[in-house]
């Protein structure tokens, strides 16, 4: 059977402040996370009236792909099913199914590897399934795209958008620093993740290296990390390294790349946009953060070119071309039973 629709794949975000609450414990149930730490996230929310600006985000992801997928006549209905708020999967699946949807095609917005960027997701579709019980779509992933060369482009592209913000001779000089979601290391250990972000940031760099004078040196960091403090998680925090690169006698505008994120949600707006600008203000360091791939047209065209991809091997064709760049191969399309465990421990780690 043929794939009969896209099921667009997130993490969900509330959309007022009586949301929040409700929202953080779907996120935090069953993991173990400090006790301080919900009151703490809230207040994030609560710093932009409760709204998270990823749904929105999504609605325009949504778009974008309807539009890409009409102009190059893919008839192909998109639903949207979040793990932790509306429209949940379990919603979106009885849906599908009311509306006659037997197989379909997922996209995570997640670029990389890692137990919360991946498995987990199909665990919450195989939940979802099972909720919805009989005639319950089958729904298969699309492959992890971190070296997409569409992917890279649109990064790449907003890279150079942000060092125009530069002078000339600024250029040159930026500290261009790639950011992505902490995760603890015990999951770092059982995925590809920290090797898929290295091979990104240096894809990045390369393209973005002629507006640098040539320059193609970078640096990987975190952020967002929610572990109890005992726990080791990927370091280094982007605090951390904003405050050591200026005792270290750095001066250099700063350009910070969220290179692990593909929207900017909420911890792009606190944790970049809020606290990293707030501290290179207090330090005297410039900051400019480069937006997350989002709607640009590479980025949208990528996910036409990722469903016609799998479409193409369903149907049995031979030689698919399989685009990614660097020295890794593309991912696979099916993952194995034992792909990106689940970590020792529940923890969070999640775009919230």
């Amino acid at each position: 059977m043929s794939y009969q629709a896209i099921l667009i794949v997130s993490f969900g975000g509330p959309e007022q402040r009586a949301d929040v609450i409700p929202f953080l414990e779907n996120v935090l149930r069953g993991k173990d996370v400090p006790s301080e730490r919900m009151p703490a996230v809230a207040e994030h929310y609560y710093h932009f009236d409760g709204k998270s600006p990823i749904n929105d985000q999504n609605r325009n992801l949504i778009a974008a792909l309807k539009k890409e997928l009409a102009e190059h006549h893919i008839e192909l209905p998109v639903y949207w099913g979040n793990r932790n708020w509306h429209p949940l999967l379990a919603d979106t699946l009885e849906q599908m199914k009311k509306d006659g949807v037997k197989k379909a095609l997922a996209f995570f917005t997640s670029a990389f590897s890692s137990y919360s960027g991946c498995r987990q997701y199909r665990e919450n579709i195989a939940a979802a399934r099972e909720a919805v019980g009989e005639g319950a779509p089958v729904v298969d992933k699309l492959r992890v795209f971190f070296n997409h060369p569409a992917f890279i482009e649109a990064v790449a592209d907003h890279t150079v958008g942000g060092l125009r913000q530069l002078s000339e001779e600024e250029r040159g000089r930026a500290k261009l620093v790639f950011t992505a979601h902490s995760i603890p290391l015990s999951m770092a250990q059982t995925s590809q993740y920290q090797p898929q972000l290295e091979e990104a940031s240096r894809l990045v760099a390369e393209r973005v290296a002629v507006e640098r004078g040539g320059r193609i040196d970078f640096d990987l960091v975190y952020q967002s990390r929610s572990g109890p403090p005992t726990q080791p998680w990927l370091e280094p925090d982007i605090l951390d390294f904003l405050r050591q690169y200026k005792r270290g006698g750095g001066n250099d505008p700063v350009l910070i790349v969220p290179i692990g994120f593909v929207s900017d949600h909420m911890e792009i707006l606190y944790d970049l946009d809020t606290e990293a600008k707030r501290l290179c203000a207090e330090i005297g360091l410039r900051m400019v953060r480069v937006p997350c791939a989002g709607t640009h047209p590479r980025f949208v065209s990528m996910i036409r070119e990722l469903i016609m991809e799998r479409m193409a091997v369903d149907k049995g064709s031979l030689n698919v071309e399989r685009p990614a760049l660097g020295s890794l191969p593309a991912s696979h399309d099916v993952c194995a039973a034992d792909c990106c465990p689940a970590p020792r421990r529940p923890v969070m780690a999640s775009k919230i």
